[in-house]
């Protein structure tokens, strides 16, 4: 996780709002799954970052956050068409960064995961961005996103909400994250990303 300054931001945001965390999430189909495909799913994936808080229930108890540090932005309604077939696709084909979202039996080995991980089939799905282009309400809408997720939501996270809530909500005692601190000294100095 350390490489990914987003992931450590989504990392500290969720342990401010009270959640224990897990990095690196993998999961992968079962090589005995009917539609195995070597070629595409021996390579695990994984989600960026899991939080479980102990005095929530339902879906608000276990949090999924995928991180898109892509610099250009995360333009929504263009990565559903490409999700879709609507649009032509990029060099690497879109479903590859949103298998749990988008290919039935990753959706199927990434929910069992997280259910053996947190005890929980009910949870919070994020993707976290650098900038949110459009709304994303779409994605919430989608009926494959929506089947694939089990019924669970799923909403957009923008480094700019997260850093403004965070830095916020840091006082004066030393933060235990490089990123916390960070934030600290930045408000300390005055130093404003809003």
């Amino acid at each position: 996780m350390k490489e990914d300054v987003l992931e450590q931001i989504v990392d500290d945001y969720l342990q401010l709002k009270g959640y224990f965390t897990i990095h690196n999430v993998r999961f992968k189909p079962s090589p005995v799954h009917s539609e195995f495909v070597g070629d595409d799913d021996r390579v695990a994936s994984d989600v960026d970052v899991v939080g479980l808080h102990p005095n929530k229930i339902g879906v608000d108890r276990v949090w999924v956050v995928s991180c898109k540090s892509w610099q250009q932005g995360f333009d929504a309604g263009r990565k559903l068409r490409e999700l879709r077939g609507d649009v032509r696709q990029p060099k690497r084909e879109t479903w590859r960064h949103f298998r749990e979202l988008w290919i039935p039996k990753w959706s199927e080995a990434f929910r069992a995961e997280i259910e053996k991980r947190t005890g929980s089939s009910e949870f919070r799905y994020s993707i976290a961005v650098t900038r949110l282009i459009g709304d994303g309400s779409e994605w919430a809408e989608d009926p494959t996103i929506r089947d694939n997720l089990g019924g669970n939501p799923i909403s957009f996270l923008t480094l700019s909400e997260m850093w403004t809530e965070y830095v916020d909500a840091v006082g004066t005692t030393p933060q235990p994250s490089e990123i916390g601190r960070l934030a600290q000294l930045l408000k300390a100095a005055g130093v404003s990303a809003r």
